[in-house]
């Protein structure tokens, strides 16, 4: 809790459970019991809810580990036929011995394989990804440094192309688009 909780708690909420609670006793009244009950469960109450909220909406701290998988065009940011296109033409895979494989592919077979390695670097709290691609490098993949978006469940992964800008990859394994 932050120290304006914390004041108004030791101030305000422990002195009025107090006197509420010396008032119930000396009067005999279960209304003044019932308030400090009415009060704590609103307070309970509106901590676990700003619990839930603060955890529902916090960026997700990625690891390295959090990175090994399969990775696929992500369609929903730009959605169409240069998408799909992508989609079926590009993908890559992070194993968890540090090796990165960029697939330049045609539908579901891979037409050629762009080897490299990563490491990652934490300046903040969360890792960040680096690509050491060996030569040749595909376009795509020229990037060192790719751009990551966090949400509080996942993560997306965008590479900057001179051809198309920036090209947006998600985890998940590549699938038959339905025409």
């Amino acid at each position: 809790m932050g120290f304006g909780v914390n004041l108004a708690f030791v101030f305000l909420v422990i002195p009025s459970t107090i006197i509420l609670l010396i008032i119930a006793f000396i009067g005999k009244s279960k209304f003044y019991l019932k308030a400090v009950g009415v009060m704590w469960a609103v307070l309970l109450s509106i901590m676990v809810l700003a619990s839930v909220i603060k955890w529902m909406t916090s960026i997700k701290q990625l690891d390295k580990s959090d990175y090994f998988g399969s990775y696929i065009v992500d369609r929903s940011y730009f959605a169409g036929k240069q998408a799909d296109w992508q989609y079926d033409h590009f993908r890559f895979e992070i194993k968890n011995n540090d090796s990165i494989y960029f697939y330049k592919t045609d539908g579901e077979s891979i037409t050629k394989v762009y080897k490299g390695s990563i490491t990652t670097v934490r300046p903040y709290g969360s890792d960040r990804l680096v690509v050491h691609m060996d030569t040749p490098i595909h376009h795509i993949m020229h990037d060192s440094y790719p751009t990551i978006y966090r949400s509080a469940w996942s993560f997306k992964v965008v590479f900057h192309s001179p051809l198309y800008n920036n090209v947006f990859f998600k985890k998940g394994e590549w699938a038959e688009l339905s025409k």
